[in-house]
């Protein structure tokens, strides 16, 4: 295991490096909990690199004298997996020749062989020529799997649908639980100084109550105001000290250093996007138009300032070219101190821009943003969102509460979608975002209405995006419903646990032999007309399985602008009577409208103690 340590992909092909933290990470975490007599119900893998948790769990209980399908019960049901993001370089997946130099002698010791062991990490477990998956084994050894927000939820569902084969992604178990951030961490001291003083005493402790927050609404807006303006000044007191000892460090010229410090305006509109820079981020995007970007950040009455900040993966070359360029753009004349990129990204300075800017701005590619949460710090400093309706935004968005681009594709042409993009980003900053900012009635030094934004935003989004409330979706979702079921198959020495295990290696054993011995389903062959009933009957031999399968007929439409499949109806047959091995089982189906339809029926194992479908994944479409 020597060298597994070192930097993360940062020279040559790092996939034996990378296996090597993996288990480290997930195998080793669980031994020194064991070390530190540390015992828990519930293992959560957040992110399949954690995923080999359950290899050494297994191992443990297999080393306590259970077979390996009786630990396979007990290390499921007591498994949580969270995937973070659809990107493919986010899933790690390792040659079977590199796997087997690590894993080679774990497959004896658990009791099953090579390939059974491989295939747990695979899309297709016969396909010698598929590389081990870690996300794949993790979804394949947990009972649950969630995405990190709503739309990734569904994303992950077709994104691990054929893990699953048989179903639709619509019907797998794969759920969501949004991210949120800590709000002791993100909210700045000033504004928990004004929450203190104008929110109930509870609110600390009750940090998803939206009524609560609902105060800020009393709130004078001069006090707001004031609030945000320390704010900027401080991130303009910060940036001005940072790139004055970067040009200490640098030797720059001292002139063009005083140029751009003094052009840093904390008057100014300030708009934020740091992250991490990959290219689905889409940070080339507001310099799509370079000619309109200098319009908007040079109008001497209605000041703009770009903030830029992040750091890109060392083996992403497209990321580094992409900050070289924006700093690049950021040299010339008429963009020095006004479009601003901020080395040496951290957390000190993630914490000063989210609180410091006025309007959080992200781009990324649809639907390649898992959740994002550098927008949820923003809520949290009445720093208002501009962003694609992806991830997060897409459940938090409000109408006057920030500002959001369409979260459908116009174009399926990427480049044409970024052109669009850019020029609706360019079109709401000109029409709606400077001119709101700066809409100052009277002598009044701040925008009445910018302020209702702000508002807007702390009072109905920010309550939703806490880790308050993603700690107690974990549990209400996940948490509590896991461990529930781990006491019932754990309890009288893992009873239920060996129970399912046998039932489940007897129907796997029989499976093939389940046959039709008659069946009245005509429409299935014909089809049918809308509005009429249709009575579909089968008989099933079950091979002494005691009502161990359940049907089900399923219709599907076939959509004929994109040639997509729509699951339209899944309704349970009924078993109606039994003579020794053969089972009758009854339906009625209905077209409720018109449409080119294809109906057929499933067949599954059936048993009450199963938490979903997919966690015993046979099936057989039946003719």
């Amino acid at each position: 295991m020597a060298g597994g340590g070192g930097n993360l992909c940062s020279r040559g092909d790092c996939s034996e490096n990378r296996l090597k933290q993996e288990i480290l990470l997930g195998m080793g975490g669980v031994l020194t909990l064991k070390r530190l007599g540390i015992k828990k119900d519930i293992y959560h893998c957040n992110e399949g690199h954690a995923a080999l948790c359950n290899l050494q769990r297994l191992c443990d209980y297999v080393d306590g004298g259970m077979t390996f399908n009786q630990a396979m019960e007990l290390v499921r049901a007591s498994s949580l997996y969270t995937v973070h993001t659809p990107v493919p370089a986010g899933h790690d997946y390792f040659d079977e020749a590199l796997f087997g130099k690590y894993m080679g002698g774990y497959p004896a010791r658990l009791g099953i062989s090579w390939d059974e062991f491989i295939g747990m990490g695979r899309m297709n477990p016969n396909d010698h020529g598929e590389k081990f998956c870690m996300s794949i084994f993790a979804c394949n050894t947990c009972q649950e799997v969630n995405g990190v927000s709503r739309l990734h939820g569904w994303v992950s569902q077709k994104m691990f649908a054929p893990i699953w084969k048989g179903y639709f992604p619509e019907e797998n178990h794969v759920g969501y639980v949004t991210n949120g951030v800590h709000f002791p961490t993100w909210a700045a001291t000033e504004w928990r100084r004004l929450y203190d003083k104008y929110f109930d005493p509870s609110f600390m402790s009750d940090q998803s109550n939206e009524q609560i927050w609902h105060a800020i609404y009393d709130v004078p807006d001069e006090e707001i105001w004031k609030t945000r303006m320390g704010l900027k000044q401080k991130l303009v007191k910060y940036i001005r000290e940072k790139f004055t000892q970067t040009w200490l460090r640098n030797q720059g010229d001292p002139a063009r250093v005083v140029s751009l410090l003094e052009r840093i305006n904390p008057n100014a509109l300030m708009i934020g996007f740091c992250r991490r820079f990959a290219t689905y981020k889409r940070a080339h995007l507001l310099f799509t138009d370079i000619d309109r970007l200098s319009k908007i950040v040079n109008d001497p009455e209605h000041p703009v300032l770009f903030f830029f900040s992040g750091k890109a993966h060392p083996a992403d070359g497209a990321g580094q070219g992409l900050i070289k360029r924006i700093y690049e753009i950021s040299q010339r004349p008429e963009f020095l101190g006004k479009i601003i990129f901020l080395e040496d990204y951290d957390m000190r300075l993630a914490r000063r821009l989210v609180s410091g800017v006025d309007i959080w701005m992200n781009t990324p590619t649809r639907p390649l943003e898992a959740s994002g949460t550098s927008g949820e710090k923003a809520e949290m400093n009445g720093v208002v969102n501009l962003s694609v309706l992806d991830g997060w935004w897409v459940e938090g968005y409000r109408e006057g509460a920030g500002w959001a681009l369409p979260q459908e594709k116009t174009y399926q042409n990427q480049t044409y979608q970024d052109a669009l993009d850019a020029a609706t980003i360019y079109s709401l900053l000109e029409n709606e975002i400077i001119p709101l900012y700066y809409n100052r009635k009277g002598r009044k030094a701040y925008s009445e209405d910018w302020i209702k934004v702000i508002k807007n935003s702390i009072a109905t989004i920010a309550p939703h995006y806490t880790m308050k409330r993603q700690l107690d979706d974990y549990y209400s979702k996940f948490y509590n419903k896991e461990a529930a079921r781990f006491k019932k198959l754990s309890a009288n020495d893992n009873r239920l646990a060996k129970e399912i295990a046998l039932w489940k290696e007897v129907v796997a054993e029989r499976w093939d032999s389940i046959h039709v011995v008659s069946k009245e389903a005509d429409v299935l062959q014909n089809g049918g007309e809308t509005g009429v009933n249709y009575h579909l009957k089968y008989v099933i031999d079950e091979q002494g399985l005691d009502d161990a399968v359940g049907l089900e007929v399923v219709t599907i439409k076939n959509q004929q602008n994109t040639g997509d499949r729509q699951l339209v109806n899944v309704r349970e047959f009924k078993m109606t009577s039994h003579e020794g091995n053969n089972y009758t089982f009854e339906a009625d189906v209905e077209f409720d409208e018109a449409g080119q339809f294809r109906t057929a029926v499933r067949m599954f194992p059936k048993n009450k103690n199963l938490p979903h479908r997919q966690d015993f994944c046979y099936v057989k479409w039946l003719d």
